[in-house]
Order: C-alpha cells, then sequence, then structure tokens
C-alpha cells in the first residue's frame, strides 16, 4: 500500500495547485476548455482525498458488525471516484462544450492559458510519470491492460488512467487553443472542452466496471487455485478437492472456501487434524489467504464413487 500512497499523495497536490491556476486562467481569458480543465484537476482532487479515506477504512480491524474486516470500503470509494468522474469531470466538461459551440464566447489573452497549461503538463506529467513506476512494480510479467484487469488494488490503476487522462486532456486543449486563436475560431474552444469530457467519461466507464467487479467479488486466478488443489490433496487424508471458492475481502485479504473429499473409514479427529494440516500449508504458501474455511464431503464423493 505504501506505493500506493505516494502516486496518490503525488497526484494531490499535483491536482490542487493546477486547478487553482486553471480556474484564475481561464477567468481572465474566457476560456470554456480551461475551466473544464479546471474541473477535471478539482474533481481529481477530490478523487484523492476520496480513495485516501478509503485506503484509511479498508484498514479498520475486524469487529462483531463486519466479522471479516472493512477491505471492501476501497472498493466501494473507488466505485465512488468513477462516478464523479462520469458525472462532475466528464458530464460538466460536455455540458460547457456543448454551451461555448452554440454560443462562443470572445477569445481573451491566452497568454496565461499557455502558461499553465505549459506548467500542467509538466505536473500532471510528473505525477504521471510516478503512477506509471509505482503500478509498473505491481504488474509483473503481464502486460500492462492484463495487470490493470488483474489488479486487485484499485488505488493503483485509478492513478494511473486520471493521470493518464489528464495529460490527454491537456494536450487536447493546447492543440485546440493554437488553432482557434491562429484561424479565430472559437467554436474551437467548446470542441476541446467536449472532447476532454468525452475522454473523461470513456476513462470512467473503464474504472466504473473495475471497480464494479472488485465490489461484486473477485476470486483467485486458475493458477492459484490449481496450486491450492495439488497442495490439498497431498495430504494423505484427502480423496480429492471438489469445489474452490475465493473472494478478495481486499488487496491484501482473501476469503478461502474449500470443499473437500476426505477418505473413507475416517473419524472426525483425524479429518479435523487434517483440515488443520491443509489450513497450515495454504496460509504458509499463501500469505494473502486470512481464513480458510474446509468443508469435508466424503459421503458425497464414496456415494459417487
Amino acid at each position: 500500500m505504501a506505493s500506493s500512497n505516494k502516486s496518490i499523495y503525488s497526484a494531490l497536490a499535483a491536482n490542487l495547485l493546477i486547478a487553482i491556476t486553471k480556474f484564475v486562467a481561464g477567468a481572465f481569458s474566457n476560456s470554456a476548455a480551461m475551466i473544464s480543465e479546471g474541473i477535471h484537476s478539482m474533481v481529481d482532487t477530490v478523487n484523492q482525498l476520496l480513495l485516501l479515506f478509503g485506503l484509511k477504512r479498508s484498514k479498520k480491524p475486524a469487529d462483531a458488525l463486519r466479522p471479516f474486516g472493512y477491505g471492501k470500503e476501497l472498493y466501494f470509494y473507488s466505485f465512488i471516484v468513477s462516478i464523479l468522474i462520469f458525472g462532475l469531470g466528464g458530464g460538466i466538461s460536455i455540458y460547457q462544450g456543448i454551451i461555448h459551440i452554440v454560443a462562443p464566447e470572445p477569445l481573451g489573452d491566452p497568454t496565461w492559458n499557455y502558461v499553465v497549461l505549459a506548467v500542467s503538463v509538466i505536473f500532471e506529467g510528473a505525477s504521471l510519470v510516478i503512477a506509471a513506476k509505482e503500478f509498473n512494480l505491481v504488474r509483473g510479467q503481464d502486460s500492462w491492460w492484463t495487470a490493470i484487469v488483474r489488479s486487485k488494488d484499485p488505488s493503483n490503476f485509478l492513478v494511473l488512467f486520471e493521470d493518464g487522462a489528464a495529460v490527454l486532456g491537456l494536450i487536447t486543449v493546447i492543440i485546440c487553443m493554437v488553432f482557434s486563436h491562429h484561424y479565430q475560431i472559437p467554436q474551437l474552444d467548446g470542441v476541446a472542452s467536449l472532447l476532454v469530457g468525452l475522454l473523461l467519461v470513456a476513462v470512467s466507464l473503464i474504472l466504473a466496471r473495475e471497480s464494479r467487479s472488485l465490489l461484486l467479488g473477485e476470486g483467485i486466478s486458475e493458477v492459484s487455485k490449481q496450486k491450492i488443489t495439488l497442495l490439498a490433496e497431498k495430504d494423505p487424508a484427502v480423496l480429492k478437492v471438489l469445489h474452490i471458492l475465493s473472494t478478495y475481502q481486499s488487496p491484501e485479504e482473501v476469503i478461502l472456501m474449500l470443499i473437500v473429499a476426505f477418505k473413507a473409514h475416517q473419524d472426525t479427529a483425524e479429518i479435523n487434524e487434517a483440515i488443520d494440516r491443509i489450513r497450515k500449508d495454504i496460509k504458509s504458501d499463501f500469505n494473502l489467504i486470512r481464513f480458510v474455511i474446509i468443508q469435508p464431503e466424503a459421503d458425497t464423493l464414496q456415494f459417487k464413487l
């Protein structure tokens, strides 16, 4: 989690400073695109705060109300972040863009806009590099997209997507602003705002999909299931592992349930000893698996045989 916090804090500092300067520059230059970029940065700032709050809440210890802990709080707040990007970031930017395309305002002096955009690219770019480096440390040998789909920590890829969208949005605004002032086409300012809004909507839909999947409960990989099956079936008391059920309670905590067929002619004490051995072996090899529930189903399998 430390790596995630580093990228979040860097993005938070960058977005807060950039949002203020964008709003000031947008007010002086009558630029809808700049105001949209300011909204984008402000939404990103709120998002970083929500992620930090979600991370803090997810660390709360288990209690009588939540016996498996509060790990899914992070997934909940990640989903809220995706909604905010869609509604506040994308929705308002699209609205601003349409308004300024239909009724464009006279273009003001773009000097400060260029200065702010150039500084924003530097800060957002630096934040993106930090987020990319942090995510690169956890993705292993997977491709970037595969690592995002498989990731169980939304704070990793959320910051990466936000910073990537921010840099693309800034480049879009710069291009449209250059052409709008060079050719005196004020509608391009609204077009830039519209494009930024559509970009944010696209990003929000991807993030919502991943956060929803985590919130509903993703299980361990097929490779891990195979390893656990082999680990359990090597115990002399086990005949066969029938089913493996699992869910990520948080990025650092997995709940696992095994339905196991034990060999015949074993008493309750022997089966309990076997369960303890299997549970110990699994926890020893898989440090993220905190809860292991093993359900004997010996009679069912013996009947089938």
